[in-house]
């Protein structure tokens, strides 16, 4: 089963301030899709990947984003039951620390 299926509601720690956003993952046909909602528009992830990790259940993903700023992420978290944790990275800048629960 993947333990990332389901709302959450995730925290970013950027050097701009902490943002907020919805994120929402369903499995259909043993596929992960997923959307985010924040900062006043929704987008879709790409390129989902679940794989089983000694630590927990590792989840990678992509997203493009246009506000605050245009930008393409990268994120990596391990999920342990109801919260996550991890990084995101946006091209060169620095990593962003990823806190999450699970909200639904």
């Amino acid at each position: 089963m993947n333990t990332i299926v389901g709302t959450w509601l995730l925290r970013m720690k950027t050097p701009v301030g902490t943002i907020e956003a919805a994120y929402h993952f369903e499995e259909q046909d043993g596929v992960i899709h997923g959307s985010a909602t924040g900062a006043g528009e929704t987008t879709p992830l790409t390129d989902i990947v679940v794989h089983e990790d000694p630590t927990g259940q590792r989840v990678t993903w992509r997203q493009s984003i246009t506000k605050p700023l245009r930008l393409n992420l990268a994120y990596d978290v391990i999920v342990h039951g109801d919260a996550l944790s991890g990084e995101s990275r946006a091209g060169r800048l620095p990593r962003t620390r990823v806190t999450g629960e699970r909200s639904a």
